[in-house]
């Protein structure tokens, strides 16, 4: 059900004129008083909107600041976003997501945050997340999967991000194994999935993303600045982040229904199309030896397969692996 907010924008929208207080109430069953308080709070949001009297109200111009009206507004998915919660600044949005899972929210609930303080990546690596310079957000996930499956949805998430980038700009993302967005071999985002299970089923996941959208140069930490960039300095141009969050989200809906109905053939050869250097030979070190093979691709279960010269294939679940590019190990 939709809330009264959205669909007054919803009627507003629609409207090429000026549309009466009167007939909003009639249209929306609630009082005129009702209707001027959400006039007042769309304005906090960003929205111009014209009241004229004898007339009734017009939006002028929309926000371009993030919130959750703004979010949802436009967004055209049928479960992911229903719920979403946008904050100004957090300690962690992953942190939040568990709350809320724990509270029982709902599958597909969102939450998204202007800049995270204590934000982290795989290995509780720091991640740096400012202000208004790019996306980060937490998807609450109940699938009903077997926890070996759960590794899938980090590869899933990791094509989601990669053909986004594609499609919408002459970049040429890759998927470093396994979660990381590489744009000329330095990393504009990662993906951190944290899951709650029984033994045979998933309560729920925790699908982090963030992504470096709006930082310049200078606005990247100086000692990752080697291996790290942002869409916007990769890409020339400035890109709308509430625009690429609901993109991430409509796309996420989309490829999340085809692998449940079609299983995860489709997306390991979207992220195998996208992997970095898959195909390529690498050095790979383990607590035991080093060797260099060349990667294959991926497994069901989240494995990176690499064959040796010899031709024997062995899976990779976690090892240090030498990419040649950035300093970059896995």
């Amino acid at each position: 059900m939709e809330s009264t907010r959205k669909q007054l924008i919803n009627i507003l929208e629609k409207q090429k004129e000026h549309i009466s207080g009167q007939e909003l109430s009639d249209q929306l069953n609630i009082s005129r008083t009702a209707i001027w308080k959400h006039m007042n709070e769309l304005k906090k949001d960003g929205y111009q909107i014209e009241a004229v009297q004898r007339k009734g109200y017009k939006i002028i111009s929309y926000p371009d600041k993030i919130s959750e009206n703004t979010l949802q507004w436009g967004l055209e998915t049928s479960w992911i976003g229903k719920e979403l919660h946008h904050y100004d600044q957090v300690e962690s949005t992953q942190a939040i997501a568990h709350r809320m899972a724990k509270q029982g929210k709902p599958h597909g609930t969102v939450i998204v945050a202007d800049e995270q303080v204590k934000g982290k990546g795989r290995m509780s690596r720091p991640w740096h997340s400012p202000k208004g310079k790019g996306i980060w957000m937490s998807l609450l996930l109940r699938p009903e999967l077997a926890p070996i499956q759960a590794p899938q949805l980090t590869l899933l998430a990791a094509t989601v991000l990669a053909e986004l980038i594609s499609h919408y700009s002459e970049l040429d993302p890759k998927i470093k194994w396994p979660n990381d967005i590489l744009v000329n071999h330095k990393k504009i985002s990662g993906i951190l999935t944290e899951m709650q299970a029984e033994q045979d089923q998933i309560q729920y996941v925790v699908l982090g993303i963030g992504i470096n959208v709006n930082q310049e140069e200078d606005e990247i930490p100086e000692e990752i600045r080697h291996k790290a960039s942002s869409l916007k300095i990769e890409s020339n141009k400035t890109w709308e982040v509430q625009t690429v969050i609901q993109h991430i989200l409509r796309l996420f809906e989309q490829t999340y229904d085809q692998y449940l109905d079609s299983g995860f053939e489709h997306v390991k050869s979207i992220w195998e199309h996208y992997g970095y250097r898959i195909g390529e030979e690498v050095k790979i070190s383990t607590m035991k030896r080093s060797w260099k093979a060349f990667l294959v691709g991926i497994e069901p279960d989240g494995a990176l397969l690499a064959r040796d010269d010899s031709g024997n294939e062995e899976k990779l679940y976690s090892a240090e692996i030498h990419w040649g590019e950035g300093g970059y190990h896995a």
